[in-house]
């Protein structure tokens, strides 16, 4: 087991519990912002960039969640056809990308932060940058799962 399983347990059940209740939210406000543009014709401006702000938040922590569970994106039909250590370099490799690609996305991100930490979202209020706090959040995360999964393959690799 490795050293990291417990505090990434620890990660992936708060990331779990923040994309559920943003779920839940995200559906009571635009059931609220239909209802009120249909039935009383007077819809609130507020429902559309909150819920723009909890479906990032979904989609990126899902994404990292399915980093955590091994459910990416992968070319499974390749990596069945290689031999075992193929496969190994293969997963490895695509965890390197995934890491890199992480490390990408926390360096741009910030840097789109660090320019609209002034700007507010308009009629909500909330700064800019929250749009990719949320990013940059879930890419630290997917860097912490993908080094789990690098340590638990060389783990094995060594008994």
């Amino acid at each position: 087991m490795s050293f990291m399983k417990r505090p990434n347990d620890w990660v992936a059940s708060g990331l779990t519990i923040v994309s559920a209740i943003c779920l839940v939210v995200l559906c009571v406000l635009v059931l609220y912002g239909v209802v009120m543009r249909y039935v009383f014709d007077n819809a609130p401006d507020f429902v559309e960039p909150i819920a723009l702000l909890l479906v990032i938040a979904i989609a990126f922590f899902g994404a990292a969640l399915k980093v955590r569970d091994g459910g990416h994106i992968g070319l499974d039909s390749l990596i069945t056809k290689l031999p075992p250590k193929g496969r190994r370099a293969a997963v490895a490799f695509q965890h390197l990308c995934l890491i890199a690609f992480a490390i990408a996305a926390i360096v741009g991100c910030n840097e789109m932060a660090s320019t609209t930490s002034d700007d507010p979202i308009p009629i909500i209020g909330v700064p800019e940058a929250a749009r990719y706090y949320i990013p940059m959040i879930a890419s630290a995360c997917i860097v912490l799962f993908s080094l789990e999964h690098l340590l638990n393959m060389f783990a094995r690799k060594r008994t």
